[in-house]
């Protein structure tokens, strides 16, 4: 499929929280319509889209029918089963591909493919045994993170080393999943890009945004960033090398740490990110538009920003503030529809407006 998208077509959207509720937005603003896959019976992204199909992954019949009734397919998340894929990708186009998502599931393959690229990591090693963990410290030396290697967000599927006895703890965490140990990096603050890959291999991106996290989680992205002229040309540089490496077709969020050697790229996400919500009041076209502009094989918007950001995430009781939020003056509120309040949870966001300096 290379033609267009017309008005009227369906986007499949595996996923229905909060990004797949924003893409659902994104496309209705294009007159595409969207189509939800979820597990959930009343996932977020189901108040706003066109249809929503309420079914396991594991459910042959009900994936069928959702691939019959759109005209490609995207996802809101990474951890989507290989048995549904295998299904799908045999009945309708899914973009981003199956290459990227392989990729960014596993943490070590990840990093295999980043530093295959010549890009920097941080330093690392598998770790599927205890052994394995005390060479990998000997190695990488203390401080370091032990995760997961698979399905870890948010700060989850992680512990931290210190010092030699935090290995056993640790390895115990993992609860017998396959883990990667990651050396420290020292760096003066994280940042992250958002970029757009096409079908005909037009790459734009937004400007990288800072971004603070607190216990695992991301609070706050702020644009502009910090960061020079250089730094900021060989972050859009990078995210292009990744994307035309994978033949990407979508929005990408690459995350990096900003080091006196350089950048380094701490992981990717092949899907719209957290991260780039600032992009919905800072630019004409945000990144949900631009993602749902890339697989529609709709030209790509050039991500010029007009008004200087910063994006604070509402978590859990966050939504406390909401009536101060409302009335407070240059802050354009996002919220998600969910239901229950959890602690750690991602209720909403807002976004708070500057003339651009």
């Amino acid at each position: 499929m290379n033609e267009p998208l017309k008005t009227g077509a369906v986007i499949g959207i595996l996923g229905g929280g909060q990004l797949g509720r924003m893409l659902c937005s994104a496309a209705s603003r294009l007159g595409l319509r969207a189509h939800i896959f979820d597990p959930a019976s009343a996932p977020p992204a189901a108040d706003v889209a066109y249809a929503t199909t309420c079914a396991a992954y594991e459910d042959e019949a009900a994936l069928r029918r959702f691939a019959a009734d759109v005209d490609v397919i995207t996802y809101e998340f990474e951890n989507i089963p290989t048995s549904a894929l295998d299904i799908l990708e045999k009945l309708c186009p899914i973009r981003p591909g199956r290459e990227a998502l392989r990729i960014s599931q596993d943490r070590l393959t990840e990093k295999d493919f980043l530093t295959g690229l010549g890009l920097k990591t941080a330093p690392y090693r598998a770790v599927d045994t205890r052994q394995d963990l005390s060479e990998a410290v000997d190695a990488l030396g203390l401080p370091a993170i032990l995760k997961t290697r698979r399905f870890g967000y948010d700060g989850k599927g992680q512990a931290r080393l210190s010092t030699q006895e935090d290995q056993a703890p640790a390895i115990a965490d993992m609860a017998g999943q396959a883990a990667i140990l990651e050396g420290f990096i020292s760096f003066s603050k994280e940042i992250s890009i958002i970029g757009a890959r096409n079908s005909a291999g037009d790459v734009a991106c937004f400007d990288p945004g800072e971004n603070i996290h607190q216990a695992g989680i991301l609070r706050t992205t702020s644009v502009p960033a910090q960061i020079n002229a250089t730094q900021r040309m060989d972050a859009v540089l990078l995210a292009a090398k990744i994307m035309n490496a994978l033949d990407y077709v979508g929005v990408m969020g690459v995350e990096l740490f900003v080091t006196g050697q350089g950048l380094i790229v701490n992981e990717i996400a092949p899907r719209v990110h957290n991260s780039g919500h600032w992009t919905q009041n800072g630019c004409a076209v945000d990144q949900f538009e631009q993602h749902i502009r890339a697989i529609a094989n709709w030209p790509l918007a050039d991500g010029s920003r007009h008004s200087d950001v910063t994006m604070t995430n509402l978590i859990g009781n966050d939504l406390d503030a909401l009536e101060a939020l409302s009335s407070q003056a240059g802050t354009a509120l996002h919220l998600y529809g969910k239901a229950e309040i959890k602690p750690g949870r991602k209720m909403g966001h807002y976004n708070s407006v500057r003339p651009k300096s």
